[in-house]
């Protein structure tokens, strides 16, 4: 396939979050604005009063009735999105259970922003890592283009009839969400085409024939309805079968979009940088991994032979290509911007250490918790964890698992 031709914009990573939606053919979008997320709504909003899209805005009085009115839409058979952050996902973790339980393939844009208290609004990731069981696909962008690209692909995604899933996509918060980047876009017709139409599954109705699985009076059947023990927990089954279907479909989305735009990252569920016969890595989400690059680039010009695994599908989490990637590597240094408090670490790190524990290869792992509250992680930071895994590789021992990074002790 040949690569389109396309336009760079200067736009920040919520305009790009935006512009991928207006591009999108989207029926209806319900949110509410919280920061950093706030310029993605009045973005779009301003693209419906301008006419410039054929969208229905739901203005709302809170993150949970967005959420609501976007799963009640998405049963009608709309294709629909919505965006929010920190505060704002917590209001609405009930409703992502319950969209992810009526197969609802709902895209969400999340700009990554620490959780109250005290009160703070720049980027950790602890706002979506507390949701990583809730059944949603959970994408994770280093810079704005990409949020661009994960914002088209996750509708194809999301949609995938054998998915029928709700996607996110993370962004962190300021350090992309409100920092200009150049951004190639493709042209309006070539995404509307990528995306197509909403695909549906079909199902036996209640009048016993197969039908789309959508509320349709002309077709009537039930979407969540009250299920006890008989059947709970097969639908929930479902629901994870769906998820081991995901890695594919993410993949298969991901090398049709490269091949029109000219963009890969990775395989589209993980991103490897120097692995190859790295001795010593890093395995981070987000905006970090492109700091991360420049001083494995610098170790590099120094004989270290360090790497980088950047993880983009944390949900489902790709288990055999994190082993494959890490198969040579002796130390690796997981980085965490959230905390399970109480729990040993952070919620990344207890993936990694998780799936080596039966694999085939047994590197040392260590835990880093860094840039809570926003807080900046500059290379030398980022050295100084290379320089740890060094001495660790010396002496052959983890002296501390967990450690704090960046941190006034």
């Amino acid at each position: 396939m040949e690569i389109v031709k396309q336009k760079v914009l200067a736009l920040n990573g919520d305009e790009a979050v935006a512009y991928a939606v207006k591009q999108s053919d989207v029926d209806v979008v319900s949110a509410y604005p919280i920061t950093p997320q706030t310029i993605i709504v009045e973005r779009f909003s301003e693209y419906v009063a301008n006419g410039e899209v054929d969208t229905e805005f739901i203005c709302v009085e809170s993150e949970h009735s967005a959420l609501s009115a976007c799963l009640t839409a998405s049963a009608m058979g709309a294709r629909v999105f919505t965006a929010t952050a920190s505060a704002g996902l917590a209001l609405m973790h009930e409703i992502l259970y319950v969209t992810s339980g009526c197969r609802a393939p709902v895209v969400m844009a999340v700009v990554n922003r620490a959780l109250s208290a005290p009160i703070n609004i720049h980027c950790d990731h602890s706002d979506s890592m507390v949701e990583r069981d809730c059944s949603w696909i959970q994408l994770y962008a280093e810079n704005s283009q990409e949020v661009y690209d994960s914002i088209i692909q996750a509708f194809r995604i999301a949609e995938n009839p054998e998915i029928s899933l709700p996607v996110m996509v993370g962004l962190d918060g300021f350090s992309l969400s409100h920092t200009l980047e150049n951004v190639q876009v493709l042209p309006d017709d070539v995404v509307r085409k990528f995306v197509g139409t909403r695909q549906f599954p079909f199902i036996k109705g209640h009048e016993g024939k197969m039908v789309p699985f959508k509320l349709d009076p002309e077709n009537p059947l039930s979407m969540g309805p009250l299920d006890l023990y008989d059947y709970y927990f097969e639908h929930k089954r479902q629901q994870e079968e769906a998820m081991q279907k995901a890695p594919k479909v993410i993949q298969q989305v991901h090398e049709e979009y490269a091949q029109m735009s000219g963009r890969h990252y990775g395989n589209g569920l993980i991103e490897r940088y120097n692995l190859e016969d790295a001795e010593i890595a890093a395995v981070c989400l987000g905006s970090t991994a492109g700091t991360v690059k420049t001083v494995v680039d610098e170790l590099r010009a120094e004989g270290v032979k360090a790497g980088l695994l950047r993880i983009r599908t944390f949900r489902p989490l790709p288990v055999e290509e994190i082993i494959k990637a890490l198969e040579n590597v002796k130390a690796v240094a997981v980085m965490d911007r959230s905390l399970s408090f109480g729990g040993y670490g952070g919620a990344v790190f207890h993936e990694i250490r998780h799936i080596l524990y039966d694999a085939h290869i047994h590197p040392y792992v260590v835990n880093y918790i860094y840039g809570l509250g926003g807080r900046d992680t500059p290379r030398n930071l980022i050295h100084k964890i290379y320089q740890d895994l060094q001495e660790i590789l010396q002496t052959r021992r983890v002296e501390k698992p967990v450690k704090f990074i960046g941190l006034r002790e």
